[in-house]
């Protein structure tokens, strides 16, 4: 009793004196909740079964303790175009616009730019004014590299991303996912740290990253089509994403990849499990697989998350 007394004394000491109490200071570590946001793509328009999925953390099969479908009314969707974009985008500009008026009108958007590094949003960030939006997205500048680098772009967005809203979250890029800080277009130089770093803050963020391929007003296929196309195929997979249109060849029409990245929000589902979280390593990655033996059910999930929920 005497020992407990005296701890108790010191404790009461240190919290007069307006230091840290020992406790606080213990690194939180442990199983916490944690999400994966997923899309589940059927042939046949057959709903996923949830008791048909698997799921592994850290090479180890995990319980799945929820499945909940995302409802598109509640997401958020960003839409952020290459400011180098060639003139020959302004043809896909009512696409776009009818993309984003056809939304639910509870989901909330944002339409931004991408610009030396960053993301320049039209308006005040995410909002469910989808007009407004849509009235607002405009030509690209169409300077060659103008975006500096997309991927620094989508990192800085990510990071940073403009909302405290705890719902599902989506970016559609349209960018040629040119890497120009990477050194050589070359398909033997297909190793850059930007791009590494751009999908780690997305899958950190919870971000399912989709993008089109469309060129830049710098670069004319060739090598650089490829590099890019390349680039954002690798993110796409690392986020649960997708390229939309495939390949180094530029979209001549916005409509059918558009309905693609709709139809995968509305497939889309939230995963909850249990991931050890560490107060140490607060951005360390949860490496995680998510598969499904029901047929004809193809999944789309990130290769890594960060463990716990965010408020």
């Amino acid at each position: 009793m005497k020992r407990i007394g005296h701890k108790l004394l010191i404790a009461a000491a240190l919290a007069g004196l307006g230091l840290p109490m020992l406790a606080q200071e213990m690194p939180n570590e442990g199983p916490v909740a944690t999400t994966a946001l997923i899309s589940a793509q059927s042939k046949n328009a057959t709903p996923l079964d949830p008791s048909q999925l698997k799921l592994e953390v850290n090479g180890k099969a995990s319980p799945i303790t929820q499945v909940q479908q995302v409802r598109r009314g509640n997401a958020q969707i960003a839409i952020l175009i290459d400011d180098g974009l060639r003139g020959s985008f302004s043809l896909q500009l009512n696409e776009i616009r009818q993309f984003l008026t056809a939304l639910p009108p509870s989901a909330e958007v944002l339409v931004g730019y991408m610009q030396n590094g960053t993301v320049r949003s039209v308006g005040n960030g995410f909002t469910t004014d989808h007009a407004s939006v849509a009235q607002q997205v405009r030509m690209p500048l169409s300077q060659p590299g103008m975006s500096a680098s997309p991927y620094f772009c989508l990192s800085d967005f990510v990071k940073h991303w403009p909302s405290s809203h705890p719902g599902p979250r989506f970016v559609l890029m349209v960018t040629n996912g040119v890497d120009p800080y990477n050194g050589s277009t070359s398909p033997l130089n297909q190793d850059s740290p930007y791009v590494q770093t751009a999908q780690d803050d997305a899958q950190r963020a919870g971000v399912a990253v989709y993008s089109i391929y469309y060129g830049d007003a710098g670069f004319h296929g060739g090598r650089g089509s490829f590099s890019g196309s390349s680039y954002l195929q690798q993110v796409a997979e690392a986020t649960g994403g997708a390229l939309l249109n495939g390949g180094p060849i530029a979209a001549v029409d916005f409509k059918p990849y558009l309905n693609e990245f709709r139809q995968a929000i509305a497939e889309s589902y939230v995963l909850t499990f249990q991931a050890n979280a560490s107060h140490e390593k607060n951005n360390t990655l949860t490496r995680i697989k998510v598969s499904t033996s029901q047929s004809g059910v193809k999944i789309r999930a990130p290769q890594g998350v960060h463990p716990g929920v965010d408020e």
